[in-house]
């Protein structure tokens, strides 16, 4: 029963850290497409 728990913790925790890197990459990932459209094709970064 023990390493049911400590596995559930395990899966539990590497989930949430997974979705949490996620979002942090495709912040940086769609910040630094938008500042290329600006530079590159002088699009709005609203848009």
């Amino acid at each position: 029963m023990n390493i049911i728990i400590y596995a559930l913790v395990f899966v539990g925790g590497a989930t949430g850290a997974a979705s949490s890197l996620y979002i942090v990459f495709s912040l940086f990932g769609t910040l630094g497409y938008k500042i290329f459209r600006k530079i590159k094709f002088g699009t709005s970064l609203f848009d």
